[in-house]
């Protein structure tokens, strides 16, 4: 625990990238395997399911740090986190605890979950009463499921394979999937000799780069590249091997049993194949996927309504193969890799008619990028054409939103199937979004590094004379910015709701979003996708701000 909590401080207390590499292979070169596995575990995002309420901690530490109730919420409004404020005000033991990472998570830990609450208490305080203050922290966010400490995955992977001597991608397919913590897991994870992969193992995706300049500046000759629409759906890898089928998504989650039509289809497809693709609910009389919060209503259920498959049916739509027969075919070009699911597909369902790629170019007809190959009936590919100009591509993105799509998807014909987000193979050229003037009218603290700060803020339009809210925004203005707005929210508060403080509608932001859809849950009426703050307008009031009839006129029905 001591080394753990050591390597915790070493990466919170700096921002350079080649510090935290260095701190994470110092401490796996010293860790013992099960105690790097449960490292590794918690620094790429994994958690426990939280073990005992964030109420009861409260009041054991007000009981034990002898305070009134009001102190202890003052100093927790002050501070912003609970684990924080707990190792801040519980008298700390002197020397810390000599307890290892594993035991603390196995033996301490992980029986809370079926202890009574009485239980739960007598142990709690018996670790608080251990560790010092240091510890205190570490315990606590570890406890409360709100371990962050600003290293990504992509950080540990490398760290990992410096320290075993293995290419790093490697270290990324192995860190892929279902695993638990465990001295066994670790050993394989850094063995170079291990070549055993687990039948359900997911591939790490490859991620595209925003184009924030046109690709007529930055990205040469159009005749090297292929245009695929830029979809709005769930990312996911579709498994093959020995006789199953595996639904992974982005967020290495397992999700067959939330799409079984597309499960259902993939059983036609021949082991050893692994295809990555986009998973949209379909709208097969329009040729177009639904509204992105239809498919939300499938994703997260235990059960799937007979009604709720026929009224949000799904799609994946392929456009990648990273496995063919057995093989990792990662390394082959997008032109072969796409040619083999090509050919894959079409040897197992008839193949629908598409225009050509010079037909794509001279009409500039959106729906040829929409054409697919069909596996009865949920599993399709999506149709790279090769780029013809660069101009034309520009006027074909405009007409995106009308295939309910975010934009184009742009490939390097020659590109490998990479790891994580490489820069300069595979761009994301989304349309411009939408934007409306907006007032601010709540605010509440955030998290993190900005706990102490109010950064996340509640928007609203014009209605009828009144404020309606319609939208929550907390990225965009800049860490300056963010402690003006803060100074704003602390003198013009004039109620509190919890954490929420309402305020004189004073300020005026332009926000940005991706889509916009009607919704009877808001009271708007309107619910927006991926709100952000794109400036505040210093140069308008109040009255200024748009009406929500504005942005109704956007909505797409």
């Amino acid at each position: 625990m001591n080394d753990f909590c050591n390597l915790y401080w070493r990466l919170d207390g700096t921002t350079k990238t080649t510090e935290k590499v260095t701190a994470l292979k110092d401490y796996f070169e010293v860790a013992p395997p099960s105690n790097a596995a449960w490292a590794i575990y918690f620094l790429v995002g994994r958690r426990i399911k939280r073990l005992v309420g964030t109420k009861l901690l409260r009041q054991w530490a007000i009981e034990q740090a002898n305070l009134s109730p009001w102190l202890f919420e003052e100093c927790y409004e002050r501070v912003g986190d609970l684990a924080e404020t707990i190792s801040l005000v519980l008298p700390p033991h002197e020397s810390g605890a000599d307890i290892t990472l594993k035991d603390l998570i196995e033996q301490h830990l992980l029986p809370l979950r079926s202890a009574e609450p009485e239980q739960q208490r007598s142990k709690i305080l018996e670790l608080w009463q251990r560790f010092d203050q240091r510890q205190l922290f570490v315990l606590g966010k570890l406890m409360t499921g709100g371990f962050r400490v600003g290293v990504s995955k992509k950080l540990i992977t490398r760290a990992l394979a410096q320290h075993a001597k293995i290419d790093p991608a490697t270290i990324a397919h192995r860190l892929m999937g279902d695993w638990e913590p465990s001295a066994d897991f670790y050993n394989a994870l850094v063995d170079p000799n291990e070549q055993e992969t687990a039948v359900s193992k997911p591939y790490p995706f490859f991620l595209a780069n925003p184009l924030k300049d046109g690709p007529d500046l930055t990205l040469g000759q159009p005749q090297d590249w292929s245009a695929e629409w830029k979809w709005d759906g769930i990312r996911a890898q579709v498994i093959r091997r020995a006789g199953e089928t595996f639904i992974w998504s982005r967020g290495e989650e397992l999700v067959t049993e939330q799409f079984p039509e597309v499960a259902e289809s993939a059983e036609a497809l021949p082991d050893g194949t692994v295809l990555d693709g986009e998973i949209l609910g379909w709208d097969a009389v329009a040729s177009k996927p639904l509204e992105f919060s239809q498919l939300q209503r499938r994703l997260g259920r235990k059960k799937l309504g007979k009604k709720l498959l026929r009224e949000v049916p799904v799609v994946l739509l392929a456009f990648d193969l990273i496995e063919h027969d057995g093989e990792d075919i990662r390394n082959l070009s997008l032109t072969d890799r796409q040619q083999r699911l090509t050919d894959i597909v079409s040897s197992l369902a008839p193949v629908a008619s598409k225009s050509s790629v010079g037909e794509l170019f001279e009409t500039g007809d959106a729906s040829s990028l929409t054409a697919s190959i069909l596996i009865p009936p949920a599993v399709s590919v999506a149709e790279g054409d090769r780029v013809q100009s660069w101009k034309e591509l520009a006027t074909l993105r405009e007409s995106a939103r009308e295939s309910r799509a975010e934009g184009l998807m742009l490939k390097r014909r020659d590109s490998a199937y990479q790891v994580g987000r490489p820069v300069g193979d595979w761009w994301k050229w989304k349309v411009d979004p939408f934007t409306i003037d907006a007032v601010m009218i709540y605010a509440q603290r955030g998290h993190g590094r900005r706990a102490s700060l109010y950064s996340d803020y509640t928007f609203a339009l014009w209605k009828d004379g009144e404020l309606v809210p319609f939208a929550k925004a907390y990225s965009g203005l800049t860490d300056a910015e963010i402690r003006q707005v803060d100074a704003f929210v602390r003198k013009n508060t004039h109620e509190k709701f919890g954490p929420v403080r309402s305020v004189t509608p004073e300020l005026v932001f332009e926000l940005a979003f991706e889509n916009i859809q009607r919704s009877p849950r808001h009271k708007s009426g309107i619910a927006v996708r991926f709100p952000r703050i794109s400036r505040w307008r210093h140069d308008k009031k109040p009255a200024d701000a748009d009406n929500l009839a504005t942005i109704v006129s956007m909505l797409d029905d």
